[in-house]
């Protein structure tokens, strides 16, 4: 059975948390917590985040156990961007590019 959960429109450059969702890919669900609790990157602990809502809705809803669980697909994709502009020299305008992202997590019960 797969457990999803989904974090949306997040304050976080996309690239910033991909590295990080890359390598809990495919770990066990206590493997990748430690992965995102110890890691001091930015995106590190929106993933976790997202990854502590799966196990719960996998324990709440779908009466899993979290030793079954490993992380079946780990994905961060570009969400919308927030524009700003700053000013610069002579009246004109540079513009700031605020990229946000969405973090999804599935974990399954399946082995491999």
């Amino acid at each position: 059975m797969d457990v999803r959960a989904y974090a949306r429109f997040v304050r976080l450059s996309p690239t910033k948390a991909r590295d990080i969702a890359a390598k809990i890919r495919g770990m066990s669900v206590a493997e990748a917590l430690q992965i995102t609790e110890f890691s001091e990157r930015k995106g590190a602990f929106y993933v976790g985040k997202t990854l502590k809502s799966a196990i719960a809705n996998a324990e709440k809803n779908h009466k899993l156990s979290l030793e079954s669980l490993t992380v079946k697909s780990a994905v961060v994709e570009a969400s919308v961007m927030m524009r700003r502009f700053k000013a610069r020299a002579r009246g004109s305008a540079g513009p700031i590019k605020k990229r946000l992202c969405h973090i999804k997590i599935i974990l399954t019960d399946e082995s491999k």
